[in-house]
């Protein structure tokens, strides 16, 4: 079955994830910053408009038929039970929120991921109120880790990974295994250049990069390393432990609802 390309949809993914950047490290290339503004001010326009970005990119992929009614169906099943395994959340986020955007992301393409990642956050953070400045970047890195996933594909090819082996559950627990330690490093950047100070760990407006990324590893070594670490070991041991039967499932789904043409390798 022939599909229309995806075109709009892909520029808004690059849209929403430029907005993203710019609001992620716009704070380092000012002058000064309020200490402990965290981004107070600007979240709420942040989040008005990455709302609207989010909801053109599924738009774009059912008009372009690359969603049907099904797959935005499976889409909000998929968000739900995400949302709701974040419940157990913990120091250093829920340990069981991060494997099923992977797994999903793999199967159904980036630009899934990136919408299950982003929106399952927004729905777990009204669960647990968790609701704040910070809710748009992390619905953000979310979506990144959800987005990224679409490399691991031309991997497993260019590896020669037959699908449903322990090859490609390895693939992917590395992945999950890395981006736990990546959400972690992202998110500190949505408060660090606020908490300027003499410290040898805080930032400094006009330190120049090379001192500025010493003073970030150092901090992030110091506060974050810990609570990133247990994310990463709990993201490799369910995908490890869940990872075969949970791909075998959404592979199924995905020739049942006519997502695509089944992609080879």
């Amino acid at each position: 079955m022939s599909r229309a390309t995806p075109f709009a949809s892909r520029i808004l993914v690059g849209v929403t994830s430029l907005v993203g950047l710019v609001a992620f490290f716009y704070p380092f290339f000012l002058s000064e910053v309020a200490a402990g503004d965290n981004h107070a001010a600007d979240a709420p326009i942040i989040m008005l408009v990455l709302g609207p970005l989010l909801l053109g990119i599924i738009l774009s992929d059912i008009n372009s038929h690359a969603m049907n009614s099904r797959v935005v169906a499976a889409l909000g099943m998929l968000v739900a039970i995400n949302a709701v395994l974040r419940l157990p959340a913990g120091p250093g986020d829920s340990p069981s929120f991060f494997f099923l955007v992977i797994l999903a992301g793999y199967v159904y393409g980036g630009r899934f991921g990136f919408l299950l990642g982003s929106l399952s956050l927004a729905v777990s953070a009204l669960l647990v109120a968790g609701i704040g400045p910070w809710m748009p970047f992390q619905m953000l890195a979310m979506g990144w880790l959800g987005l990224t996933t679409s490399g691991l594909r031309p991997l497993k090819r260019w590896l020669k990974i037959a699908d449903g082996s322990w090859w490609e559950v390895a693939l992917l627990a590395g992945f999950g295994w890395l981006w736990g330690l990546l959400f972690g490093a992202l998110m500190n950047l949505t408060f660090w250049p606020f908490s300027t100070g003499e410290s040898a760990i805080s930032w400094q407006p006009g330190l120049g990069l090379g001192p500025t990324l010493e003073r970030y590893w150092a901090f992030y070594l110091l506060t974050s390393l810990g609570w990133d670490a247990a994310r990463a070991l709990f993201n490799l041991l369910l995908i490890v432990a869940f990872g075969k039967p949970i791909l075998a499932v959404l592979r199924r789904f995905q020739l049942r609802l006519n997502w695509q043409e089944p992609r080879k390798g």
